[in-house]
Formats: C-alpha cells, sequence, structure tokens
C-alpha cells in the first residue's frame, strides 16, 4: 500500500470518527474555507452539511466578521479558545447560541486550520429568558405590583429540637432588618422554607420574593438573568430587566451561592455595596433596593478553603448567618415530622395509616438521614403507597432502608441523668466540631460557649480533633 492510500485510508478514518462524535464539529482551514462539518454541527445550525463543506464561512454565517467568529479568531491569533459565547445567524435567518472551545491546527509546525468543537444552548438561553419573563409577568399584573411565591412561614417549620427552636426565634426577630442574610445546611434541611419564613416576617413581605438556584444555569446565562441585558450587548440581545430589578423593594434569594463563578461573585458583591445594577452591555446603572438572602449546603469556612466562595463576599453577606442543623443531630424530630407526615399522606393519599411499628421506629432513628427532612418526607410518602395494612412495617421500606440494622426503641432505657447528660454533650461537641471542619472558635459559637469552656470539656471529655 502506497503513501497516498495509507494517507486516504487515515483521512477516511478520522472522518468516521468525527462524525460518530456527539458534538458539533466544525473545520475550517487557513482561508476561512469549511473543510470538515458534522452531523451534530449542522443539526445545532438549521443548515445541510452540503451548504457549509467547501463554502466561506462568512458567507455561510452572515452575522460573523472577523472579530466575532471564533474560528477566524483562532486563525488570526493561533491561540485557543476555551468555553467562548457565540450568537449568530445563519444563512436562513435562523438564531443560534454555542458555547465554543476553538483550536487552531497545526502540523509539523505549520498552521494549516482551526476546529471548533460547540455546544447548542439555545434551548436552555430560551429557557432562561422565558424564566426571567415568567418572573416578571409574576410581578406585574395588570400593572400592579403583586406578592411572588413565598407561601411558607415560621410556623411551617416544625420541629421539638430546642436549639432549632432558638435558631428560628432568631430568625424571626433579625427578620425585621435589611442586613443581607446566609443560611447553610445540608440539603433537604429547609433552606428555602426558612428563608421565605424570614421574607414574610419582614417588612418586605408585601414586595416580590424571587428565588435563583446559582447552580442551575451556566456562568454567561446567569449573569444576564441577574443582572439583565442591553440591546446589542450581544446578537438578538434585547433590553430587559434581571432578577434584581423584578426582586426590587422585596427579596432576592440566591441558593448555592458557592455554585456561582468567581467573577460574577465580585459584580455581586458590587451590588451590594452601591445598591445598583448595570444591564448586560449597558453602560448606565439602576439603583435597587432588595435584600439578598443566600443559601449554602455546604460550610462557608470550607468552600472559600476550596475557593468556591470569595472572602470578601463572604464578608459581606456574613452580617447575619443562620445554620440549619441536619436531622440526624435533631434525633427527636425523627418520629414528631413522621407522624406529621403520616397525617398529610392520610389525607391525600385517603387512607388511615396509624403509625409505625416499632422495627420501623427502630430504624428510622438508626438512619443518618443524608437527604434530612426530604427524605424522610419522601420516604413516608413510598411507604404509604405500598402499604396495605394499617401500620407501616419493614417490608413497606425502601430498598435503600431495609439493610439498616434497627435501634431498639426501649421505653425503660437508663434514665440516669447524669450519664446521659455526658453522652448528648459528647454528641453535640463531636457534631459541632463536624459542622465547622475542626475549627473550635466556629464550633464554639455554633454550641453558644466560650472558646475556653469548649476547650476544657474537651479535654475532660477526652474528645479528640
Amino acid at each position: 500500500m502506497g503513501l497516498n492510500s495509507v494517507s486516504n485510508v487515515t483521512e477516511e478514518i478520522l472522518s468516521a470518527i468525527l462524525k460518530c462524535i456527539d458534538e458539533a464539529i466544525h473545520v475550517v482551514n487557513t482561508d476561512g474555507i469549511t473543510i470538515f462539518y458534522n452531523e451534530v454541527a449542522a443539526r445545532h445550525d438549521g443548515l445541510k452539511i452540503n451548504e457549509v463543506v467547501g463554502k466561506p464561512l462568512l458567507s455561510v454565517f452572515p452575522s460573523l466578521n472577523d472579530q466575532s467568529s471564533t474560528l477566524l479568531k483562532v486563525i488570526q491569533t493561533r491561540k485557543p479558545i476555551y468555553n467562548e459565547t457565540q450568537s449568530f445567524v445563519n444563512l436562513h435567518g435562523k438564531k443560534i447560541d454555542t458555547i465554543n472551545t476553538t483550536l487552531p491546527i497545526f502540523v509539523q509546525g505549520q498552521l494549516i486550520g482551526a476546529v471548533e468543537i460547540a455546544k447548542d444552548y439555545s434551548r436552555i438561553k430560551q429557557l432562561s429568558e422565558r424564566l426571567v419573563e415568567i418572573q416578571k409577568g409574576l410581578q406585574l399584573r395588570n400593572g400592579k405590583l403583586v406578592k411572588q411565591q413565598a407561601g411558607y412561614t415560621f410556623s411551617d417549620l416544625l420541629t421539638t429540637n430546642h436549639h432549632f427552636r432558638l435558631v428560628k426565634k432568631k430568625a424571626e426577630k433579625l427578620a425585621k432588618s435589611n442586613s443581607p442574610i446566609l443560611v447553610y445546611g445540608e440539603s433537604g434541611t429547609g433552606k428555602e422554607l426558612f428563608v421565605q419564613s424570614i421574607h414574610n416576617s419582614s417588612e418586605r413581605a408585601a414586595g416580590p420574593f424571587i428565588a435563583q438556584n446559582c447552580a442551575a444555569i451556566p456562568e454567561n446565562l446567569l449573569e444576564g438573568i441577574l443582572f439583565g441585558t442591553s440591546k446589542g450587548s450581544y446578537t438578538g440581545a434585547v433590553d430587559r430587566p434581571g432578577l434584581f430589578e423584578l426582586a426590587n423593594g422585596g427579596t432576592l434569594f440566591l441558593d448555592e451561592l458557592n455554585s456561582m463563578p468567581f467573577d460574577l461573585q465580585a459584580k455581586l458583591l458590587r451590588v451590594l455595596e452601591d445598591g445598583a445594577v448595570r444591564r448586560v452591555g449597558s453602560t448606565s446603572v439602576t439603583s435597587v433596593n432588595v435584600r439578598v438572602i443566600s443559601a449554602m449546603n455546604v460550610y462557608p469556612g470550607k468552600a472559600m478553603e476550596e475557593n468556591q466562595l470569595r472572602t470578601d463576599l463572604f464578608y459581606r453577606l456574613n452580617v447575619l448567618t443562620f445554620e440549619l442543623i441536619p436531622l440526624r443531630q435533631r434525633k427527636e424530630d425523627i418520629l414528631y415530622l413522621t407522624d406529621i407526615f403520616i397525617n398529610q399522606y392520610n389525607h391525600a393519599l385517603m387512607k388511615r395509616i396509624k403509625g409505625l411499628d416499632e422495627a420501623v421506629k427502630g430504624v428510622f432513628l438508626a438512619h443518618q438521614w443524608p437527604g434530612n427532612v426530604r427524605e424522610l418526607k419522601h420516604t413516608i410518602e413510598y411507604m404509604m403507597n405500598v402499604c396495605e395494612g394499617e401500620v407501616l412495617t419493614p417490608q413497606d421500606l425502601p430498598m435503600m432502608l431495609k439493610n439498616i440494622e434497627a435501634k431498639p426503641v426501649n421505653k425503660t432505657a437508663s434514665l440516669v441523668l447524669r450519664e446521659n447528660l455526658k453522652e448528648l454533650e459528647v454528641q453535640l461537641i463531636n457534631d459541632a466540631l463536624e459542622a465547622s471542619g475542626g475549627n473550635i472558635q466556629q464550633a464554639a459559637v455554633l454550641l453558644d460557649v466560650p472558646r475556653q469552656t469548649l476547650q476544657y470539656k474537651m479535654k475532660k471529655l477526652n474528645i479528640q480533633l
């Protein structure tokens, strides 16, 4: 087999591989002529392969130019571009939005072209813009300001735990303030219910309540959603208010704040400091009166150590802080909430379940509930759907709970006060140390005792870090 034959076979193999990749692949030569274009790219761009291959890039995508085309920019600069957004109109007038990684192609040190791997996020962008429109529509109805969906109050946060009751009491008191609030707790501990309760107990209760999960939207879309967009900031952009403007006079809840990119966190910090927002692509600013409440599912100290949270933003948000402790640290609430959920689902499912048998109670008390109250509620819902009797039994347990060794529910367990208090004290200190990542000062704050007292008790109880 000659060299030409080997070369042809290699090209055919490479072409076959590129056609199978589930990403949009577009390759141009140094003259900007397309030399490869796969089916995925054609679907994204609303074109046919033969409309693109062999033709100058700008003739197929007339809305682009030498500066806005990532492929042509890489040809000019000979440098790669990673995860850059691009908006353009194709030959048939269809608007396309992509996120591109574009790389120069060198053969024996000579530039021969550029390859682009593109992800279509037109649909995601449409949905995100629709989200803002829905929020806007909820806020202004018939030209009047209407209250947003914040349906929970502190009376909906049910607990018999002494610590959680104190947190609720403190939050109800501080709800009247306009200072930023930071709430942290594991997933399923009820952070949004807690935040809605703060809003409904505040002077802003009649104003809008808008929630946005920072992990649910790509970075370049999240900026426009939060701060709004200005006409001309990118192809197809229109003047649209962001969530800060829509939340004016009310509360903006930013969930999973630690998922927000650092650059965007810096812009958020400026809004908190100045009380003004600048839409993407605009030079003017708009004053807003918004109370920002943020939530995280990790301990803030850990988030800062892992570069998920800017320290300057943390100290700006950390004016008022609340920790929602996990269900495993409020054992008394497990069976208490179970009875409440059983009553709720009896009504919803038209059943007459009386409660749990003793074996299931033991399993519930032994389980660590990593999903917290949400997991408990869904577990009860599942069990009541499959239960055929009047009491929930081990056979009704979901698969993940069936192998848990139950703790005996012994009503005649040791009542020696000193012994039980010591065990509880050890548990609370260990829980606080775990929650604070081993930071004794922060653990002392959580336990509401002086640092010296905590150190003395750790030594006395032989608790090691």
